[in-house]
Protein backbone atom coordinates (compact mmCIF):
# COMPACT_ATOMS: atom_id res chain seq x y z
CA UNK A 1 0.00 0.00 0.00
CA UNK A 2 1.30 3.48 -0.82
CA UNK A 3 2.09 5.87 1.99
CA UNK A 4 0.10 9.04 2.53
CA UNK A 5 2.12 12.19 2.03
CA UNK A 6 2.22 14.73 4.90
CA UNK A 7 1.03 17.52 2.57
CA UNK A 8 -2.11 15.58 1.65
CA UNK A 9 -2.83 14.83 5.30
CA UNK A 10 -2.29 18.42 6.39
CA UNK A 11 -4.64 19.63 3.67
CA UNK A 12 -7.25 17.03 4.59
CA UNK A 13 -7.10 17.86 8.32
CA UNK A 14 -7.31 21.60 7.66
CA UNK A 15 -10.46 21.08 5.60
CA UNK A 16 -11.98 18.60 8.06
CA UNK A 17 -11.61 21.04 10.94
CA UNK A 18 -13.85 23.60 9.23
CA UNK A 19 -16.11 21.32 7.21
CA UNK A 20 -19.35 22.23 9.01
CA UNK A 21 -18.35 25.41 10.90
CA UNK A 22 -21.09 28.01 10.73
CA UNK A 23 -23.47 25.76 8.79
CA UNK A 24 -26.78 24.27 9.76
CA UNK A 25 -27.07 20.60 10.60
CA UNK A 26 -26.85 18.35 7.52
CA UNK A 27 -30.10 17.45 5.81
CA UNK A 28 -31.39 13.90 5.44
CA UNK A 29 -30.38 14.02 1.77
CA UNK A 30 -26.83 14.95 2.78
CA UNK A 31 -26.68 12.02 5.23
CA UNK A 32 -27.92 9.68 2.49
CA UNK A 33 -25.40 11.00 -0.05
CA UNK A 34 -22.56 10.63 2.48
CA UNK A 35 -23.65 7.08 3.34
CA UNK A 36 -23.70 6.20 -0.37
CA UNK A 37 -20.18 7.59 -0.76
CA UNK A 38 -18.93 5.58 2.24
CA UNK A 39 -20.54 2.40 0.87
CA UNK A 40 -18.71 2.93 -2.42
CA UNK A 41 -15.41 3.51 -0.63
CA UNK A 42 -15.84 0.44 1.59
CA UNK A 43 -14.45 -1.80 -1.16
CA UNK A 44 -10.62 -2.08 -1.10
CA UNK A 45 -10.33 -2.10 -4.90
CA UNK A 46 -12.42 1.05 -5.23
CA UNK A 47 -10.41 2.70 -2.47
CA UNK A 48 -7.18 1.80 -4.30
CA UNK A 49 -8.66 3.26 -7.51
CA UNK A 50 -9.48 6.48 -5.71
CA UNK A 51 -5.94 6.62 -4.33
CA UNK A 52 -4.56 6.33 -7.88
CA UNK A 53 -6.93 9.03 -9.14
CA UNK A 54 -6.13 11.52 -6.37
CA UNK A 55 -3.28 13.14 -8.31
CA UNK A 56 -4.88 13.37 -11.74
CA UNK A 57 -6.51 11.68 -14.66
CA UNK A 58 -5.92 8.08 -15.68
CA UNK A 59 -7.43 5.76 -18.26
CA UNK A 60 -8.62 2.21 -17.58
CA UNK A 61 -5.47 0.61 -19.00
CA UNK A 62 -3.23 2.63 -16.66
CA UNK A 63 -5.41 1.85 -13.65
CA UNK A 64 -5.54 -1.85 -14.57
CA UNK A 65 -1.73 -2.00 -14.66
CA UNK A 66 -1.32 -0.04 -11.43
CA UNK A 67 -3.78 -2.17 -9.45
CA UNK A 68 -3.15 -5.55 -11.06
CA UNK A 69 -6.90 -6.06 -11.41
CA UNK A 70 -8.73 -7.31 -14.51
CA UNK A 71 -9.83 -4.58 -16.92
CA UNK A 72 -13.58 -5.45 -16.71
CA UNK A 73 -13.44 -5.23 -12.91
CA UNK A 74 -11.72 -1.82 -13.05
CA UNK A 75 -14.35 -0.58 -15.51
CA UNK A 76 -17.20 -1.79 -13.32
CA UNK A 77 -15.73 -0.18 -10.20
CA UNK A 78 -15.20 3.11 -12.05
CA UNK A 79 -18.79 3.06 -13.28
CA UNK A 80 -20.06 2.65 -9.71
CA UNK A 81 -17.81 5.42 -8.43
CA UNK A 82 -18.97 7.70 -11.23
CA UNK A 83 -22.65 7.00 -10.51
CA UNK A 84 -22.02 7.77 -6.84
CA UNK A 85 -20.56 11.15 -7.83
CA UNK A 86 -17.04 10.39 -6.57
CA UNK A 87 -15.37 10.15 -9.99
CA UNK A 88 -15.72 12.26 -13.12
CA UNK A 89 -14.72 11.28 -16.63
CA UNK A 90 -13.98 12.90 -19.95
CA UNK A 91 -13.27 11.57 -23.40
CA UNK A 92 -9.85 12.18 -24.97
CA UNK A 93 -10.04 10.74 -28.47
CA UNK A 94 -10.73 7.02 -28.03
CA UNK A 95 -9.75 6.99 -24.36
CA UNK A 96 -11.87 7.87 -21.35
CA UNK A 97 -9.95 9.59 -18.57
CA UNK A 98 -11.12 9.39 -14.96
CA UNK A 99 -10.39 11.66 -11.99
CA UNK A 100 -11.69 12.28 -8.49
CA UNK A 101 -14.41 14.89 -8.19
CA UNK A 102 -12.81 17.67 -6.20
CA UNK A 103 -10.86 18.31 -3.05
CA UNK A 104 -13.51 17.01 -0.66
CA UNK A 105 -13.28 13.53 -2.16
CA UNK A 106 -9.47 13.61 -2.07
CA UNK A 107 -9.58 14.78 1.56
CA UNK A 108 -11.90 11.89 2.55
CA UNK A 109 -9.55 9.38 0.90
CA UNK A 110 -6.48 10.90 2.58
CA UNK A 111 -8.15 10.97 6.00
CA UNK A 112 -9.42 7.39 5.72
CA UNK A 113 -5.96 6.12 4.85
CA UNK A 114 -4.35 8.26 7.54
CA UNK A 115 -6.75 6.82 10.11
CA UNK A 116 -5.94 3.29 8.89
CA UNK A 117 -2.21 4.05 9.20
CA UNK A 118 -2.70 5.29 12.77
CA UNK A 119 -4.76 2.25 13.67
CA UNK A 120 -2.31 -0.25 12.17
CA UNK A 121 0.75 1.47 13.67
CA UNK A 122 -1.01 2.05 17.00
CA UNK A 123 -0.35 5.81 16.83
CA UNK A 124 -2.36 8.12 19.12
CA UNK A 125 -5.44 9.85 17.74
CA UNK A 126 -5.45 13.55 16.80
CA UNK A 127 -7.85 15.81 18.64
Amino acid sequence: MATVTPYVLMYARDNAATANDGHQDPTEAQFEAAATAFRMLADPTRLRLMWQLRQGEHDVATLTAALGVARPAVSQHLAKLRLAGLVASRRDGRRVLYRTRGGHVRAVIAEALSQADHQLANHPDHD
